[in-house]
């Protein structure tokens, strides 16, 4: 089988590929991480392409059987027909779980404490011990919106810290299968959550929340999913955090919960425009964290290993004709 590579190699990871004698490799070289034209003679007859965006001229790949992205989203996807090309694709789920949990963990102590507000006051040499920056995570309940690896993993470390867990998702918690999870992390057997909520419960699960972490894809169905009914229901003193993508709450009524104080505060890693424009007011707010989408990414320092390895194991069980790991529906490569 022909495997097409257009991503960073990992090099110990590369040379275990091609000790295997059942595989011809193709190194673009250098890697793109967006979208362009490559030579047909090398993708044509690929079996397997391993990329963060396929070549925009994906479509001369008539051998093509299964694509690995180097991404956890997988909107760059949409719209190459793959399920009725009968073309299999797999994400890089897992590989960010733990620093973006690590992430969210670190911002519900920097806005329960308020250290923006903190570190104003040590610029301006100010001392204040007012009991609002000594305020405790335990017994606090923290909502996840979705419950794949990262709010997996960001619960088990809330739980370890005495927070209580809510979790909304459209069909429960169940144990995980064929999910790529780093050894020792997450909620594989889905036992950890003290609530569980369904689809049409959204205003329930939000009503006693004193944190709410999006945990969820950008989907056609989860765009501007949350707007001024959900930001709202939300009690004041709650606050949101988003790792998962910008517009999945939208951004007028964001704008609208933080000036009106509907919501105590949040923390944004992923956002409405790359980079934000600096007049935008999000930037503005005292009681928001603004971070550029650095909670996990293709910087951090276990990525390349993790993906690497998520496409080792894949190609074990491709060969083997067993399922893959993060093997995504047709539903959503079309979206849904």
């Amino acid at each position: 089988m022909k495997i097409v590579i257009d991503v960073t190699v990992h090099e110990p990871a590369l040379v275990a590929l091609e000790k295997r004698a059942d595989c011809e490799i193709e190194l673009i070289n250098p890697p793109e991480e967006r979208s362009r034209n490559l030579d047909p003679k090398i993708i044509g007859d690929a079996d397997i392409l391993f990329c963060t965006f396929p070549p925009t001229n994906h479509a001369v790949m008539q051998n093509l059987k299964w694509i690995q992205i180097a991404s956890v989203g997988y909107t760059q996807l949409f719209g190459l027909n793959l399920p009725t090309r009968g073309v299999r694709a797999t994400n890089a789920r897992g590989c960010f779980d733990v620093p973006i949990a690590e992430w969210n963990i670190a911002m519900m102590v920097n806005l329960v404490r308020d250290f923006r507000q903190m570190n104003r006051n040590q610029d301006g040499a100010v001392w204040d011990r007012s009991a609002t920056f000594q305020r405790e995570l335990r017994g606090a309940t923290v909502g996840f919106w979705g419950y794949g690896g990262i709010g997996r993993e960001t619960a088990r470390l809330a739980k370890q810290m005495g927070l209580r867990v809510h979790v909304l998702t459209r069909n429960g918690v169940e144990p995980t299968r064929n999910i790529y999870t780093v050894a020792g992390t997450g909620d594989p057997d889905g036992v950890l959550p003290d609530r569980v909520f369904r689809n049409g419960d959204e205003l329930e699960f939000l009503r006693d929340l004193d944190f709410l972490i999006l945990a969820l894809p950008l989907t056609k169905t989860t765009e501007g999913l949350i707007g001024e009914c959900e930001l709202q229901a939300l009690p004041r003193h709650a606050f949101i955090l988003n790792p998962a993508r910008g517009p999945i709450i939208r951004q007028d009524a964001l704008v609208r919960a933080l000036r009106e104080k509907w919501i105590a505060g949040a923390a944004l890693d992923t956002h409405y425009q790359y980079p934000m424009p600096p007049d935008h007011p999000l930037w503005k707010f005292p009681n928001v964290i603004f971070t550029p989408h650095i909670s996990g990414s293709s910087l951090s320092p276990n990525f390349k290993q993790r993906l690497w390895e998520i496409f080792l194991l894949n190609v074990e069980r491709f060969v083997r004709g067993e399922p893959l790991l993060n093997e995504l529906s047709a539903a959503q490569l079309n979206g849904a």
